[in-house]
């Protein structure tokens, strides 16, 4: 179980974090890591319902193509089912070396919908709860538990900016665990 003393917020400083959706999850942890004093953009497709909410939370919103290229850590917080259509088109040729690819669930990349390019880290930070729990818990100084997963290493330094992630939303204040969802059963 890893705690806040466990993580390291400052691996972020310096580094722009962009969240791909602003829905149950993105717009928790958008909001979160921004208030932990983490620099967030949000990629929204035009004419999305959200970008006027997620503006009017002191958000930058820009196109998810956009947000991808400009992330040193992307985060695709949209439906699973649209995972391996949004990071086709939107995603993958943003992703930069040593960058971080971040899942709230590790489905699309366990059965192999999304395949991320070696150069990059891949993983999962997931908070054990919908958003406006997330949200809620932290704005009242607790958390909700989350889980990591490292799926790919490329930097070696992937499960601790996944920890500084989970912090930055919330979860080391709760507890987080480290898991294995990246890997079929045996």
């Amino acid at each position: 179980m890893f705690y806040d003393d466990d993580a390291d917020l400052s691996l972020l400083d310096g580094k722009t974090v962009a969240i791909i959706g602003y829905g149950s999850q993105g717009h928790a942890h958008a909001r979160n890591l921004k208030d932990s004093g983490v620099n967030v953009i949000v990629g929204l497709r035009e004419g999305s319902k959200s970008v006027a909410q997620a503006e009017s939370h002191g958000l930058e919103v820009v196109s998810p193509s956009e947000a991808a290229s400009r992330g040193d850590i992307v985060m695709l917080l949209v439906p699973d089912e649209r995972h391996k259509d949004i990071y086709e088109a939107d995603v993958v040729d943003g992703l930069a070396e040593g960058n971080l690819l971040l899942f709230g669930h590790g489905f699309s990349v366990l059965y192999n919908e999304v395949q991320p390019p070696s150069f990059v880290d891949v993983g999962l930070a997931a908070p054990k709860g919908p958003g406006h729990l997330v949200r809620r818990q932290y704005e009242e100084g607790s958390g909700v538990p989350g889980l990591i997963a490292i799926h790919q290493d490329a930097t070696g330094n992937a499960k601790a900016l996944a920890l500084a992630y989970a912090k930055g939303i919330g979860c080391t204040r709760g507890g987080v665990i480290e898991t294995t969802i990246f890997r079929p059963p045996s």
